[in-house]
């Protein structure tokens, strides 16, 4: 019986030790997408991607209108030259537009690369301000309190003003 009451007692001060310890781990929250869009290094990422995207758009334009303008020549054309010719020139316009098609899949590509390359280090940085100033103001845990992202409740602090004072805006 002294055993099982060794046991019972030393099983309530690991349940009271593991409580008070789960205790004092400390809990804040911060709207990460909110934090990026503040930052001035995004805002210039996003205005030289905007300049990307319509450096592309522009480009993919001018080739369908050459596509809708040798179309419309073709059509006009088309009665007075041969089968053969015609079959070419058919032939001709699926190959460019199959280049357009490629040529649209390649912008996609090179858009998002070059969006992974601005928008990591601007990640990263905000990565590192959100764990100094954690870090420093004894916060264990930072959850990300974006809408939808899985935090229900944001009772704990909200780290937003004090990493936009570690970036300095």
């Amino acid at each position: 019986m002294k055993h099982l009451n060794k046991v019972v007692v030393a099983l309530m001060l690991f349940v009271a030790t593991t409580s008070f310890v789960n205790a004092q781990s400390k809990v804040a929250h911060i709207d990460v997408t909110q934090l990026l869009g503040a930052m001035p290094e995004m805002k210039t990422a996003e205005a030289e991607l905007m300049k990307l995207q319509e450096t592309y758009n522009a480009d993919i334009q001018a080739s369908m209108t050459e596509l809708r303008n040798k179309v419309t020549q073709y059509q006009n054309e088309a009665p007075s030259k041969t089968k053969e010719e015609n079959e070419k020139r058919a032939i001709e316009l699926q190959g460019f537009e199959k280049n357009i098609g490629e040529a649209q899949q390649a912008a996609q590509q090179e858009f998002q690369k070059k969006q992974g390359e601005l928008f990591a280090p601007i990640s990263e940085k905000a990565k590192a301000a959100i764990e100094k100033v954690a870090t420093a103001q004894g916060y264990d845990y930072v959850i990300d309190a974006q809408q939808g992202a899985g935090l229900i409740v944001a009772r704990g602090k909200d780290l937003l003003a004090d990493v936009k004072k570690e970036l300095g805006f």
